[in-house]
């Protein structure tokens, strides 16, 4: 008797559980708003305009998903630090904020599958310091954002000493107040700036290292709402949607998106 209660009061728990998932899509339509976290720091991903506007390429991508919902949109600017917390805490439904896919990652967020972009770590680093390899940095005081995975690899495997901040603005303010040697990001983001004019005296020096894909999510539970990402992503890829928005936003297009346009059209 009491195996057989055990049994019926999981069956409903679980179906409470794939029942609240199902609810999250209903959720946002009857709020009538798609409340997406998105960086706002990471040009051309996602950035602030002259009106302070969050717009970019990640933006754009958060506006279709609205659009194919029938609601309005919502932007959350959201740091490395605090992106899965803000899915798990409910203040955003679906996240699209340059985040890596990692195995650890997925088991506090839903990642859909395929990933919708990729990139690399390399630094940002004045032109006058000659930096060549990653060792170079041995010794040296890396900026870095909190959060981000590669700051211990950068430490660890080449001896920079990583000053962490909870933004790129700091980061990149520090950088030009030479408080740091150099600044370890992502390479997709380098590149823009690096091509700013106001940052002609800067460089990205070193090799790519760590290419790795990224991953949009939605809370852990929500697997109709992933289900939907995962169509998407797809259609992304196989309609050239990526590659239109890299070109539209200034960015070379990618290895991966090209790859992965091809793979799908």
């Amino acid at each position: 008797m009491k195996i057989k209660t055990l049994v019926t009061a999981l069956a409903v728990s679980a179906l409470s559980i794939t029942s609240a998932a199902a609810d999250i899509l209903d959720t946002i339509k009857e709020r009538g708003t798609l409340v997406v976290g998105v960086k706002a720091d990471y040009k051309p991903y996602g950035f602030l305009d002259t009106s302070g506007a969050i717009i970019g390429i990640e933006p754009d991508l958060a506006k279709d998903v609205a659009d194919k919902l029938g609601v309005a949109i919502e932007y959350v600017p959201v740091v490395s630090s605090n992106r899965m917390q803000f899915l798990e805490q409910g203040k955003i439904d679906l996240m699209i904020a340059t985040m890596t896919d990692k195995p650890d990652r997925r088991k506090v967020v839903l990642i859909p599958d395929p990933n919708y972009y990729s990139s690399g770590t390399n630094i940002l680093a004045l032109k006058s310091l000659e930096l060549k390899e990653w060792e170079d940095l041995r010794g040296k005081p890396v900026c870095g954002i909190q959060g981000a995975f590669y700051n211990k690899a950068t430490s660890q495997n080449y001896g920079a000493e990583i000053v962490a901040f909870k933004g790129t603005a700091e980061a990149y303010a520090a950088l030009r107040g030479g408080n740091c040697a150099a600044f370890v990001y992502d390479d997709s983001a380098i590149v823009a700036k690096a091509a700013d004019p106001d940052w002609s005296e800067y460089e990205m020096p070193l090799k790519t290292i760590d290419d790795a894909p990224w991953g949009l999510a939605v809370a852990l539970g929500e697997q109709n709402f992933g289900d939907m990402m995962g169509e998407m992503i797809i259609d992304w890829h196989k309609t050239g949607r990526i590659l239109e928005l890299e070109t539209k936003w200034g960015v070379e297009n990618t290895p991966f998106a090209l790859a992965m346009h091809d793979k799908y059209k």
